[in-house]
Parts: structure tokens; C-alpha cells; sequence
């Protein structure tokens, strides 16, 4: 739902009911992603998308449906063997839930947007299949509170639990249950939509190469920060694609964010000063870290070897090391800021997606990682 949230929001301020189709599952090498979504609006608007074009006219004929006054439906899509039949090309499968949505139906939206536009972390649990009473019946949960309902106190309390663990990892996924409630049982299904935070990631070193790569942080879903001790490079106007910028010594800002419980395991932290008085105090906090998502260091490999017989000096043991990349970044032949940071960006991507880095033209076998052939 968040990528259709913009156009969502004002049409249900309006009191306009319109039709929401939600990717709730995927098999195989489905082009899109649990979450993703594609709106009918009042006006028989397309908004958004579910498969990348495959399935797209058919959704939405399902919620013009919807809209007329059809039950909010689960539908499958797969490969089809007729080429003039609805499926997907890629060889994969996606439920789809559609549903109509206004303020009678989902009244705990406009909070929920608001959560999402602020940062505050919020998931939605939706009965996508059971009983018909309750389809599209649906539960807010916040870290501190719950809004709205599924219709049964036992599913309420039991999804409280299980949503709050999604959330805070930030996943999508179904839910199962039985019809009352009760846990681990068969007959109902809850699609849970986890809206956490960005995940941040923090590039110490204001040159020109983190410049790029704020960009290309933020250009992935990062909130990116900038941090260097010297102010007279750490301005907004030289770092134009970080959210913020910060004058402090690198690790006395690292050590304060994760004080202050601001980093966690989808953190990336990027190394670009290649200078041992700041990189050496930083990476003896970094990699010590109970959990980060990626911790680089930019420099040559002659630099890499000083730095890293300088933290081994500092105590650092080689099983604390392991997990620095270094030198920073996938082989591409980069060469420039902005090639620097595709490559930077590519190996955190690989690295967070168990991808191998290799061409996938000299790859056999499916191109997603647990995908059939």
C-alpha cells in the first residue's frame, strides 16, 4: 500500500470509496513483492502496479467488481499456457486480495498514513481468506496500541503478538489461523503489511564520493546520513542527496546512535575517508556491533592492510573482521563517484539478497534466489 498511499489518502479524505489489489504472496520469479499495490479510483483511474503489466487489466476488472459491490476477493495468477489467457510471462505465481476501500471500511487509514509519513513504525493485518463476515476486516497495530478489528477477540489478541515480530523486522507476510482464532490452524488467512522506518545508512567521509553514494542511498529506500569532524565539508549544499549531514568525529557519532538504539540490523555503514584517524576509533565501534547490515571501508589494498593490521593492534580479533568489506564495493571497473556507488550498492544489495555478484547471463538456473527453474 505504500506506493500507492499518495493517491489513496485524498480520495479517502474525500470520503471516495475505491478499490485496493494487493500483492499478499508470491512463488517463483514473481515480478513484484508482497506490498505491492495498484488502486481503482472513483473515477475508474489506474493507479500502481501488481505484476509489471502481466495482470494488470484483469485486477482490474476485479476491482471494478469490488466497487460495484462484489466481496473483496483472493485471486491467484500464474503461468498459462494460452497466450491469449491472464498470467504471468516470468514463471511465477501471485495472490492478489482486492478490496473496496473507504472511510466506513478502513477508518484507521488516515492514522495509519500519518505513522507512515512520520517515520512511526505501523503494520496492518488484513483477513485476506476465512469466513465471509470477515474478509477485508482489518487490525491496526502500533508498538503502544491497536485500532480496528478482524471481528474476533481471540484473532485480535493472538495477532497483536505475531504482527508486532513482523514489524519489527520490517517483513510482509501471511498469517495463519483457524476460524476462531486459535493459532498455527488452517481456514484463515492474515496478510500483515509492516510499515517500518527506513533503513538508514550512514557514510562517514563529506567528499565528493559520498555525495554520490547519499544519492544512491537514498535513490534505494535509505535514510542516509553524512557524518565527517571537518565542517568546512560537511554542508547540506555539498551533500545534496543526504537527509542530514553531521559535523562530529565518526565514532563519537556511531557510538551515540547506538546509545541511542538508531542502528540495527539494516544499517549500512560506509567507510569512504580512507584516513586512519578517523577510520581506525570508527570501524573498532562499527564492527562491534551486536547486528548491522553492512559495514565497507573505501581505500586501495595497501591501505586495507594497514587498516587492518592497525585494528588488530586495537584488539579486534579475525572473527570481528570478517565482516568488513574492504576495499569497499563489487568489481564493476568503476571508476568515478557515481560508478563507485553503483558498485558500493550493489555489493550491499548482493550481500542483503544472498546474490553471488556474477553476471546472471553466465548463471543457469532461476535468476531469484529460491525460485524454481
Amino acid at each position: 500500500m505504500r506506493d500507492v498511499l499518495d493517491q489513496l489518502l485524498p480520495w479517502w479524505a474525500e470520503g471516495k470509496a475505491c478499490a485496493l489489489a494487493t500483492v499478499v504472496a508470491t512463488d517463483h520469479s514473481a515480478p513484484r513483492r508482497p506490498g505491492a499495490s495498484m488502486l481503482v479510483g472513483p473515477g475508474g483511474e489506474a493507479v500502481g502496479s501488481v505484476s509489471g503489466g502481466c495482470v494488470e487489466a484483469a485486477v482490474y476488472d476485479r476491482g471494478t467488481a469490488v466497487l460495484a459491490g462484489a466481496r473483496p476477493t483472493l485471486e491467484r495468477y500464474g503461468v498459462s499456457d494460452d497466450a491469449f489467457a491472464v498470467g504471468l510471462t516470468c514463471g511465477g505465481t501471485i495472490d492478489v486480495f482486492v478490496e473496496k476501500v473507504d472511510p466506513a471500511a478502513f477508518p484507521q487509514l488516515g492514522e495509519v498514513a500519518a505513522s507512515v509519513r512520520s517515520g512511526q513504525p505501523v503494520a496492518v493485518a488484513t483477513v485476506i481468506a476465512g469466513p465471509p463476515e470477515q474478509l477485508g476486516r482489518r487490525l491496526a497495530v502500533w508498538p503502544d496500541r491497536v485500532a480496528g478489528g478482524t471481528g474476533s477477540h481471540r484473532l485480535d489478541a493472538a495477532l497483536v503478538q505475531d504482527v508486532g515480530g513482523l514489524l519489527d523486522v520490517g517483513r510482509n507476510g501471511v498469517l495463519h489461523f483457524a476460524p476462531d482464532g486459535r493459532c498455527r490452524g488452517e481456514g484463515l488467512d492474515v496478510f500483515v503489511e509492516s510499515f517500518a522506518p527506513k533503513p538508514r545508512m550512514i557514510v562517514f567521509g563529506a567528499i565528493d564520493f559520498a555525495a554520490a553514494m547519499a544519492r544512491m542511498g537514498a535513490f534505494l529506500g535509505y535514510r542516509v546520513t553524512v557524518c565527517d569532524a571537518r565542517p568546512v565539508f560537511a554542508t547540506a549544499p555539498r551533500l545534496p542527496g543526504a537527509h542530514e549531514v553531521v559535523v562530529e568525529w565518526p565514532h563519537r557519532y556511531l557510538s551515540a546512535e547506538v546509545a541511542a538504539g538508531r542502528v540495527d540490523g539494516r544499517t549500512a555503514i560506509c567507510v569512504l575517508t580512507h584516513d586512519h584517524k578517523f577510520d581506525i576509533p570508527l570501524l573498532e565501534v562499527a564492527l562491534r556491533l551486536p547486528e548491522v547490515g553492512y559495514v565497507g571501508a573505501m581505500g586501495s589494498r595497501r591501505t586495507h592492510e594497514e587498516r587492518r593490521a592497525r585494528l588488530m593492534e586495537a584488539g579486534l580479533t579475525e572473527t570481528e573482521l570478517k565482516p568488513l568489506s574492504s576495499p569497499i564495493g563489487l568489481d564493476l571497473g568503476a571508476r568515478t563517484p557515481e560508478e563507485t556507488a553503483v558498485s558500493v550498492a550493489a555489493e550491499i544489495l548482493a550481500l542483503n539478497r544472498g546474490g553471488s555478484g556474477i553476471r546472471l547471463a553466465d548463471r543457469t538456473g532461476p535468476i531469484h534466489l529460491g525460485s524454481a527453474p
